[in-house]
């Protein structure tokens, strides 16, 4: 299994490479008001409207030091939505006995499990499941 691992605020976070549709640096956001606090706005790809997403606030994670200038264009259910993230790290091919399942309470249902490397430990997340929540 392929997976593209990205940071946001110190954390290191990783879904499935499959639900990747893309890798863009920060691009002009255009804001929607009245919009549900996690949305960013939208962007323009090559002439495909999609929503932006604030991963910081679907995971409810503090934002960083560093200001966010990637976006991770994501294929869910034929609809493309973007989320923005500090650096994007590496794809790695992993081997799924690595996952390690997790028991989480009901609203970190997202959390497929943790990936445990000798230096770090990755959360492999369903970014699917982090939207309905």
């Amino acid at each position: 299994m392929q997976i593209v691992v990205f940071k946001v605020n110190e954390e290191q976070f990783a879904v499935e490479a499959s639900k990747v549709q893309s890798i863009n640096d920060m691009m002009e956001i255009t804001k929607v008001p009245r919009s549900e606090k996690y949305i960013k706005g939208l962007i323009n790809l090559r002439g495909t409207i999609i929503s932006l997403l604030d991963i910081n606030l679907l995971l409810d994670i503090d934002k960083g030091s560093e200001s966010q200038e990637n976006i991770i264009i994501l294929n869910l259910e034929d609809e493309f939505v973007g989320v923005t993230v500090d650096q994007v790290d590496e794809v790695l091919e992993i081997e799924e006995s690595l996952i390690e399942k997790i028991e989480t309470d009901k609203n970190k249902s997202y959390i497929t499990g943790v990936i445990n490397f000798q230096d770090r430990i990755v959360t492999l997340i369903d970014i699917a499941k982090l939207i309905e929540k």
